[in-house]
């Protein structure tokens, strides 16, 4: 049994962490500053953040080309476009009953982030979809953003975990993806047909 110490009111919190500077404190603003749509741009990673309307959450990870990811539309709006994955639509589900967002826009190299925070809409269609085509690919579905916070977030994070220094990187910690499926769940397929969906054809079926 672990015994523990939890923090139980704003003020306990305060008392252990301290208040953030001015700077840290005006930092938010409600518009996407021409700065943040050069950032938005240069992104070929986002990460979405979810719940429903029970607090449940989910985090997915959004993935394309820079330029791609996601599209500006004016000061106060973006758009995120669907690719083929699992189908398990689960951000999408919670969005259905709670539209809050959370997005982490990354750089490969960089530590700082850009953050926005808004409502989301589900769009099947719109005149934009065009803009988002990829290797021929136009998505289905879009995910439509209200911005209504946005900020930088500070590169600690990453300058902690060493993220972008190869010399840290370990990729054979853990066997490839296949082992690690064929372990935590029970399919029908064999460990070989596992390795041959995840293998070098894997990369053929991003965009369809």
């Amino acid at each position: 049994m672990t015994t523990m110490a939890t923090v139980d009111s704003v003020e306990e919190l305060r008392e252990i962490l301290g208040e953030p500077n001015q700077r840290v404190k005006t930092k938010e603003r409600a518009v996407l500053t021409p700065v943040d749509r050069e950032w938005i741009a240069a992104a070929p990673l986002c990460m979405v953040a979810t719940a429903d309307r029970d607090g449940n959450c989910d985090v997915s990870p959004k993935g394309d080309p820079a330029g791609k990811l996601a599209i500006v539309l004016d000061g106060k709006t973006l758009a995120i476009p669907e690719r083929p994955g699992n189908r398990r639509a689960d951000g999408f589900h919670n969005i259905l009953s709670n539209p809050s967002v959370g997005l982490v826009f990354l750089i490969p190299g960089r530590g700082d982030t850009l953050r926005v925070n808004g409502k989301a809409t589900i769009v099947r269609e719109a005149d934009y979809f065009d803009r988002l085509i990829v290797k021929g690919h136009r998505p289905a579905l879009s995910l439509h953003v209200d911005v209504e916070q946005v900020f930088f977030h500070c590169a600690k994070a990453f300058m902690r975990s060493g993220l972008w220094k190869p010399e840290t990187w370990n990729p054979e910690a853990l066997p490839p993806h296949a082992h690690l499926v064929k372990a935590v769940q029970d399919t029908p397929e064999t460990l070989e047909e596992l390795l041959a969906h995840y293998g070098p054809d894997y990369e053929k079926k991003l965009y369809g």
